[in-house]
């Protein structure tokens, strides 16, 4: 998560313990997806869970609501499902910006396996399109997914460190194009999966329609989050 800038204590204190259920969430799922247990204990455990999880439905915002705990212009999505550390859907996927290049590591678990012992393919493209959407808002050119051309060299095995890599290659106008690629933490010269992505920024009309306000991406910001 980028530097939190003028979050209040009460605030960084709401973000921590989104981070602590994420964490959470993310250890039930893989242990949820590699389980063995009888048949009597999986439904104990699911009594179990639907009573703990109660409390959490006393107070929940509306889906056109953005979350308290985040900032759209600091870049902080607390559910993004690739990069969010409350997400129980996503690894989460950690990037830094270095000389222009995004550059993130993640871990795939069972939870995201397709082929036995490898990630599902969808996977790929979702973590190739969030980073390629980064870099292309890191650079000042924050845009919205038109295209995705993903190429298959190898599957990605699970429960493997991952090296992935994204930088811009052109800008003309609204669109952004830029190239990304994983590969293993060990080996990252050997490609696994490579894609381009169309990124465009949408006008402020089409703003309107789509999220009833204009792009938060239109402030002069380079570092706010791409989704």
């Amino acid at each position: 998560m980028r530097e939190q800038r003028d979050a209040s204590p009460a605030l960084l204190d709401r973000r921590e313990a989104i981070a602590e259920l994420g964490d959470a969430l993310r250890d039930l799922v893989e242990q949820a997806v590699t389980t063995e247990v009888p048949a009597d204990q999986l439904r104990q455990v699911t009594a179990d869970l639907r009573r703990a999880a109660r409390p959490l439905t006393t107070h929940e915002r509306e889906v056109t609501r953005i979350p308290s705990a985040d900032d759209l212009l600091g870049g902080v999505r607390m559910y993004n499902p690739v990069t969010g550390v409350g997400s129980a859907l996503a690894p989460p996927l950690r990037i830094d910006l270095v000389d222009g290049v995004a550059v993130g590591a993640c871990t795939l678990g069972p939870a995201f396996e397709g082929p036995p012992r490898y990630a599902h393919g969808g996977v790929s493209a979702q973590l190739l399109d969030q980073l390629l959407g980064y870099v292309a808002s890191a650079r000042g050119n924050a845009g919205m997914t038109v295209r995705l051309d993903t190429r298959y060299r190898a599957p990605i095995p699970l429960r493997t460190p991952l090296h992935l890599m994204a930088r811009v290659t052109a800008v003309n106008g609204r669109k952004t194009t830029a190239h990304g690629v994983i590969a293993t933490a060990a080996h990252p010269d050997d490609l696994l999966v490579e894609a381009t992505g169309v990124f465009v920024a949408p006008r402020p009309e089409q703003s309107w329609r789509l999220f009833g306000a204009a792009p938060y991406w239109e402030a002069d910001n380079p570092s706010v989050e791409y989704d």
